[in-house]
């Protein structure tokens, strides 16, 4: 008897970490925008060749956007020395990671092309960093340029040319560095 509630207490706590894990992705702190019904499909990939630059985006500042001008982020939960991305499963469906082309099909506009690197992800693929920082689209974010995921669960951010966290909130694009001004909650996802 002892052995079956056992089994049923672990099942029943292992239900509750993914059921977590799994509304913990679409979490967000961010009160400045509305955030976006899910369209229930991921950020295409980057194609063959890739453009990276310093763009302006409205309540956020200067930050960086790829080749589609769909604003990049960072995660908290990474870390950047050494380069590492904690946001794997469930947690890289909402938040792709953005792939690293070819080095030699890579451009920068505004960035310093020095900070620019690459992680290997657990499933082998390549996954461009800045600044040491692994970094990412957010799958809400249907047209370039919007910022949907800035703040999400106090622990995602648009990411600044340099790979600091944007914290800017109406045009006056004002940074921060490596810490999070903003505080967690949730599971970060």
């Amino acid at each position: 008897m002892l052995t079956v509630h056992r089994i049923a207490l672990g099942a029943a706590a292992g239900t509750a970490v993914l059921a977590l894990a799994a509304t913990g992705c679409g979490s967000s702190n961010n009160s400045s925008k509305t955030e976006k019904p899910s369209t229930g499909t991921t950020a295409p990939a980057t194609p063959a060749g890739s453009t990276l630059t310093a763009a302006k985006v409205d309540k956020v500042g200067t930050v960086v956007t790829d080749s589609k001008g769909f604003v990049l982020y960072r995660f908290d939960m990474d870390t950047a020395k050494p380069s590492h991305s904690a946001c794997l499963a469930a947690c890289a469906s909402l938040w792709p990671p953005s792939p690293a082309p070819a080095a030699d099909k890579l451009s920068v506009k505004g960035i310093d092309k020095a900070l620019v690197g690459t992680l290997t992800r657990p499933d082998g693929s390549k996954q461009l960093t800045l600044a040491g920082w692994p970094i990412y689209r957010y799958s809400k974010d249907d047209e370039p340029r919007e910022a949907y995921g800035q703040g999400a669960g106090g622990t995602w951010f648009a990411i600044t040319p340099t790979g600091a966290k944007a914290t800017g909130d109406t045009g006056g694009g004002t940074t921060s560095g490596g810490t999070n001004s903003t505080p967690s909650s949730g599971s970060g996802y």
